[in-house]
């Protein structure tokens, strides 16, 4: 007898299906005519997908700038699993582990390069910041949670230092086992040619489609040659909307060239989710629906592009075995403004709406689920 099954459930390929849940594992999917414990009858219209992952959010509730509850910005908005990137560094990162454990949200980290963490603004204007041994120490603590580093490559992040604090990123990449590496990007110096120069396979840009000068496309518009052989590398693009990061004009020029993200995400905290522009990662999402990807493509870049990226294997995908992280959600169709970190707005004519996260075979409704009362709680 399985834990759970919810059935009729709809697939972004409009496929209805089963889906089986056994001790927090996806048991089978398709049509299932055993008996659970449990059991949730959708109506064919409420569609399902792995579990929604944010790669690039900051959840440190002691951060003095960036700072957020991981179920806030989790499970009460349909994402399943969060990567807290960057906030906290081999100083603070063990307080972020512990305070993260009783959330219904699976919290992962990003270490940043700088050991003290985004406590200021400029944690890499001084190079000494960067403790390599530390990092290496905060690595081998927490092997299961830090799933890779951060370096935030802008001036002012880095002031004096220019290209240096991402040279030293590299070689702790490197002395580390070769993990994820997420650079953010914004104004220069340094030149977004030198960062892109550096990056290799797997590496990851954030903030890939901000409005700034030192952005990915010229001023005429086409895709940087240093970015472009990036890609070609290998190097993978996250959105990272953000208060400052997300331009509707640079992802539209972009999207229509073919340059489309690898991960959507939403660079989230307190003051982005309650005033906006972000609010959370489905309205981030919507804002692709409304320049032109698919619902297949943006659902890919927040199930398994993202778990593939940050190397999280066994999650993203709906598959026996993978852990029984869902989504359930349903796509409105009215027209609401969406508006990007530059000042423009468009009309989205639809936007996701999150109705219940299922984390770990445990089902949750959303703030939106209970508002409309989906379940008939």
């Amino acid at each position: 007898m399985f834990d759970l099954i919810i059935r009729r459930a709809r697939l972004v390929d409009e496929r209805l299906v089963d889906i089986a849940i056994q001790d927090g594992k996806i048991a089978a999917i398709g049509e299932v005519t055993a008996p659970a414990k449990d059991e949730r009858l959708l109506d064919g219209s409420v569609y399902l997908s792995a579990g929604w992952i944010d790669s690039h959010v900051h959840c440190y509730p002691k951060s003095p700038i960036y700072y957020d509850e991981a179920d806030s910005i989790g499970v009460a908005t349909g994402v399943t699993t969060v990567v807290d990137a960057g906030s906290t560094g081999a100083d603070d990162v063990d307080d972020l582990r512990q305070l993260t454990r009783e959330a219904r949200t699976q919290v992962y980290a990003l270490l940043n390069i700088a050991r003290t963490g985004i406590v200021t603004q400029n944690e890499l204007a001084d190079l000494s910041q960067i403790d390599k041994p530390a990092v290496h120490a905060a690595l081998q603590r927490l092997p299961g949670f830090i799933v890779g580093i951060k370096a935030r490559i802008s001036s002012s992040v880095v002031g004096e230092n220019g290209i240096r604090p991402l040279q030293l990123a590299k070689e702790i990449q490197q002395e580390n086992g070769d993990l994820p590496l997420m650079v953010h990007i914004g104004n220069n110096p340094p030149n977004l040619d030198d960062i892109a120069g550096l990056l290799t396979a797997g590496d990851i840009i954030t903030h890939c489609y901000n409005g700034k000068p030192n952005r990915i496309l010229t001023p005429e518009g086409e895709l940087r040659q240093a970015v472009k052989k990036a890609l070609q590398r290998g190097v993978r693009l996250d959105v990272g909307h953000g208060s400052a990061s997300f331009s509707f004009e640079v992802a539209r020029r972009a999207i229509a060239q073919g340059i489309l993200p690898d991960t959507i995400s939403s660079d989230i905290y307190c003051r982005n989710r309650i005033e906006g522009p972000v609010k959370s990662l489905a309205h981030v999402m919507s804002k692709f629906l409304s320049i032109g990807m698919t619902l297949p493509q943006i659902i890919d870049c927040v199930t398994w592009k993202a778990a593939e990226g940050l190397r999280l294997a066994h999650k993203g995908r709906l598959e026996p075995g993978f852990d029984a992280d869902l989504t359930l959600f349903t796509l409105s169709h009215e027209a609401r403004p969406l508006l990007d970190s530059e000042g423009e707005t468009v009309q989205g004519a639809q936007h996701f709406t999150p109705l219940a996260a299922v984390v770990a075979g445990q089902w949750m409704v959303t703030d939106e689920g209970k508002a409309k009362n989906v379940f008939n709680l």
